[in-house]
């Protein structure tokens, strides 16, 4: 099967998260959207995304196409529609299209499936919508994906100087723990490839800790909570996803938030996840460029790629920093910070996009990662795409 997963409307309802990656790029669970899609489907999925993203994340078409909504979770019943599709057929959910096969090359997806024979899924799928919509669905995709990776696989084992509740914890090869708290009743954790549980750690409920990711000492883990791959973490977390490649290692707390990679959140920053009035958690959108009423109680920090806090920083309920913003200082920013901005509450500035490519370019270093000239080509357009919302832009 020649797969693509391609964007619609989702992505610009999930910036500043797709600034930097197509939809199917973000990881809900253990998996991202797309390593779900290559597994049940035993394929490398390609992708039709925005023009300036597709220099990384390629398309690639063939005589038979299969194209998927990459805003679409996996789940074996749909697999089976998707997969009994003919040409010229398209599969629905309402008025979303889930997916549809063509020997032809799509370019505007909806516009060029108009024709196409309408099929109505049977199923119920679930699609990501919104960045709340991924820690809202993060426990069902730990046990969905922990279920996919670990059929019919043996778990390594712990040391014995672990404390070790519940039957669903799967540990990967090089695992290091020890004097670690797994409380994983009517849960499933799972623990990648050299992951490390510093002493003191504890968890309670779902966790997907991918590989090379390492909880800090005395860490405190609220599932269900997803740390991506080449991430460290200390502090407290509840129900939040950091997608990788970032680190918050220190104290502070985050709860109900996804935060995306080449992160830094500096020692003790703590967001806001419940107003002090109770009532619904409103964000700020890129589509409407306004607030809208999430009709979730909680809900904490929205962080694009690239973007860091000082130590102390504090961000109010449904805060939204985009990509590549540095923020320091003290008192609570705006619940909306543009791309590319620095400094603190009292006054943002541009990020100049010369030293803020010197700064990523450091900070990939770290991880022996070089930033290419590809990914400066993606930072770039982001810049410019970004320029109207920084009011202060010179």
């Amino acid at each position: 099967m020649n797969c693509i997963l391609f964007d619609q409307f989702q992505r610009e309802n999930l910036l500043p998260l797709t600034f930097t990656r197509p939809v199917s790029e973000i990881r809900i669970g253990i998996l991202t959207i797309s390593e779900k899609w290559n597994r049940f489907l035993n394929t490398e999925c390609s992708f039709h995304t925005e023009p300036y993203l597709q220099n990384k994340y390629r398309l690639k078409t063939e005589n038979d196409n299969y194209y998927i909504n990459g805003a679409v979770i996996p789940e074996q019943h749909l697999v089976e529609e998707i997969t009994n599709l003919k040409d010229g057929q398209a599969l629905f959910a309402g008025s979303d299209l889930l997916a549809c096969k063509t020997s032809s090359t799509l370019y505007d997806i909806s516009n060029d499936t108009s024709s196409f024979e309408k099929i109505r899924t049977k199923t119920n799928p679930l699609i990501i919508n919104y960045p709340w919509d991924i820690f809202r669905n993060n426990g069902r995709e730990i046990e969905s994906d922990y279920k996919l990776i670990t059929n019919g696989r043996i778990s390594a084992q712990l040391a014995n100087t672990n404390k070790i509740i519940g039957g669903n914890i799967f540990v990967e090869e090089g695992v290091q723990a020890d004097f670690a708290t797994i409380n994983g009743r009517n849960a499933f954790v799972y623990l990648g490839k050299n992951t490390e549980l510093m002493g003191g750690s504890l968890i309670r409920g779902s966790l997907a800790l991918c590989e090379n990711s390492t909880l800090k000492l005395g860490a405190k883990i609220y599932g269900p909570t997803t740390i991506g791959p080449n991430s460290k973490v200390g502090g407290e977390v509840n129900n939040s996803i950091i997608i990788g490649n970032s680190n918050k290692a220190h104290d502070g707390f985050i709860g109900n938030s996804v935060i995306g990679e080449w992160c830094n959140l500096g020692a003790d920053t703590n967001c806001s996840n419940l107003k002090n009035n109770y009532a619904n958690v409103k964000v700020w959108t890129y589509k409407t460029e306004n607030s809208i009423d999430t009709g979730l109680q909680f809900c904490g920090l929205i962080m694009g790629d690239h973007s860091k806090c000082g130590i102390n920083t504090m961000f109010n309920t449904g805060t939204v920093v985009g990509v590549n913003v540095n923020i320091f200082g003290t008192g609570f920013p705006d619940k909306f910070i543009p791309s590319f901005s620095w400094g603190s509450p009292q006054a943002f500035s541009e990020y100049k996009l010369e030293k803020a490519l010197e700064t990523i370019e450091a900070v990939m270093k770290r991880k022996d990662i070089d930033l290419n000239e590809i990914e400066k080509n993606i930072l770039i357009e982001v810049f410019e795409k970004t320029k109207k919302y920084r009011k202060y832009a010179s």
